[in-house]
């Protein structure tokens, strides 16, 4: 019996903010078949890029990440917000679709040549994912892939994106029709 992981993502109107349409995996989460579903083919695809390692974004990017590096059997490095990680760190400023924000990644996570795959749980304007490109790039690291559970459509998350490989297990409207 196949899942469709559309079913479970629910969506809420205008949060964060007015105009927004969240895109809430938790459902899909909370069901373990569902979130098997979804680890496995974000495993899948880290696997075929020859991923040794798996970079994710606060927090729900901890959520996906975390589960396939295991699967793996390579390692994690959280992407953190500010103040929250206690050694030295790298930094990158992006823009979300709703306003901007700081990202920081401790400087010795990632190994010069290190085969890197990010993965978040949405791809919008893919601000997020390209401020963790950034560091692993500036750390001498190699973005092999760009995995997601949902992207959005309408948004320029993929154009932004460009130079590197992305997968995205589902694609949604960025806007109710």
């Amino acid at each position: 019996m196949s899942i469709n992981l559309e079913d479970y993502v629910a969506t809420i109107p205008d949060f964060p903010a007015k105009g927004i349409l969240f895109r809430d995996v938790t459902p899909m989460i909370k069901d373990p078949a569902a979130y098997r579903t979804a680890v496995d083919d974000l495993a899948a695809y880290c696997r075929s890029r020859g991923a040794e390692v798996i970079v994710g974004p606060e927090s729900r990017g901890f959520l996906f990440g975390c589960p396939v590096a295991y699967a793996l059997q390579i390692g994690f490095v959280p992407v953190r917000k500010p103040g929250k990680l206690p050694r030295e760190t790298v930094s990158c400023k992006y823009e979300l679709e709703y306003g901007t924000n700081e990202l920081f990644m401790h400087k010795d996570a990632i190994q010069p040549g290190q085969k890197v795959v990010v993965i978040d749980d949405l791809l919008a304007t893919g601000g997020t994912a390209n401020a963790a490109a950034n560091m692993i790039e500036q750390l001498g690291g190699e973005v092999v892939g760009m995995a997601f559970v949902i992207e959005l459509s309408g948004l320029p998350g993929r154009e932004e994106l460009g130079k590197y490989d992305v997968h995205s297990i589902m694609v949604l409207p960025d806007k109710a029709d």
